[in-house]
């Protein structure tokens, strides 16, 4: 995703950041998911009570951008789980406020932009309405007929825009959306910077081209952004929970996926959290709230879709997921460990429990959708 500019993020006006409890949980329940989501989507809203206000950094930045896009996957997938309507109605909200246009333009190729249209799409999915899905609509198709697909030169981009892809393509039955879709996607696996982005041997992803070797981390290793890495694996949860088992690719997707799966559990910290730079322990090496989210996320799904071995990947999952509560999540719902925005281990760093990043947002929406999937084992 593009960094954004870092300063603390304000309920739609240059006002201070809201006061944070840094006292840790101590009667928060991971076996009781939705009231520890509640808890933090809860405190997250009364945040930002206006949900279209600009987010204001050194500059407004417009609220249907990446980072909140990302807020609302999470907390649509909660409420569709406990079906409230006070979240439905402020979701609705946010997307009447933005005219269901995407951030960039209509012409935009911008994956960071498009993010938003995949939570337009769900809510669509509540209350069909072509309003909502037109622009979203018009944009992907403009890419389909286009003769490039070598617009996704950083991994974030795949969680970002690959998923609407494959809405769109399974909503219409449209096999010409999902094969651009395969095309983006093997162009930043196989290809981008020469190479691809994705390690054949480690089953883990480079950023984007400046980490391809000869680059190292300052131990020497591949340095593989969990993030980054977070992303890829949310993307192809998000893509093979629409795609028809009938679809040619699928079981290339799959095979991603699984591979994934198994170089994640090599690189996980004792305490159930995955460090920052997911091969060297000592390049900032601690607990990281959004990869190791995006992690639970998939692993959970995988093993609810039997794509995962139970009895490997459950326990992990759900330890993790309890890592994070006991761990990240406050009295009040404020969440640490959370790396703000950036391109690498490197960035927005040090992290700890009480301090908080410069977009609070996308980590919420992380964890969100890690709780909707372990919820969904429970």
């Amino acid at each position: 995703m593009v960094v954004l500019a870092v300063s603390i993020a304000a309920c739609g006006s240059s006002s201070p950041a809201p006061k944070v409890d840094t006292t840790a949980p101590t009667a928060l329940d991971p076996n009781d998911p939705i009231a520890v989501m509640n808890l933090v989507n809860d405190r997250f809203m009364r945040e930002w009570p206006s949900p279209g206000a600009d987010i204001v950094v050194t500059k407004p930045v417009a609220s249907n951008t990446w980072t909140r896009a990302v807020y609302f996957e999470g907390m649509l997938a909660l409420q569709a789980q406990t079906n409230d309507g006070r979240l439905l109605d402020y979701a609705m909200t946010w997307g009447q406020s933005h005219e269901w246009q995407l951030a960039g333009g209509p012409s935009t190729r911008s994956a960071d932009d498009q993010c938003a249209g995949q939570s337009y799409l769900d809510l669509h999915d509540r209350a069909p309405t072509a309003a909502r899905i037109d622009a979203v609509e018009a944009n992907v198709n403009a890419m389909v007929l286009s003769t490039t697909s070598e617009d996704w030169t950083w991994i974030d981009a795949l969680q970002m825009s690959m998923p609407l892809f494959a809405r769109l393509g399974a909503m219409g039955n449209n096999q010409a959306t999902l094969e651009k879709m395969y095309a983006l996607y093997t162009y930043t696996r196989d290809t981008a910077g020469g190479t691809g982005l994705y390690d054949r041997e480690q089953h883990l992803w480079y950023r984007d081209q400046s980490f391809l070797p000869p680059f190292t981390t300052p131990g020497g290793k591949s340095c593989f952004w969990s993030r980054g890495n977070g992303w890829v694996y949310a993307a192809l949860v998000r893509v093979l929970d629409v795609l028809a088992q009938t679809d040619p690719h699928r079981a290339e997707y799959e095979s991603d996926f699984v591979a994934m799966s198994d170089a994640l559990l090599r690189v996980r910290r004792d305490d159930g959290f995955w460090n920052p730079s997911l091969e060297d322990e000592t390049q900032h090496g601690g607990k990281e709230l959004t990869g190791t989210s995006l992690f639970v996320y998939g692993m959970a799904w995988g093993v609810s879709h039997g794509l995962l071995s139970r009895a490997v990947y459950e326990p992990i999952a759900r330890a993790s997921w309890t890592a994070m509560v006991q761990g990240a999540v406050h009295a009040d719902g404020a969440l640490g460990y959370v790396q703000g925005t950036g391109t690498g281990p490197d960035d927005a760093q040090p992290l700890s429990y009480q301090r908080m990043p410069n977009y609070d947002d996308f980590g919420v929406g992380c964890f969100l959708l890690a709780g909707s999937e372990i919820s969904k084992l429970h």
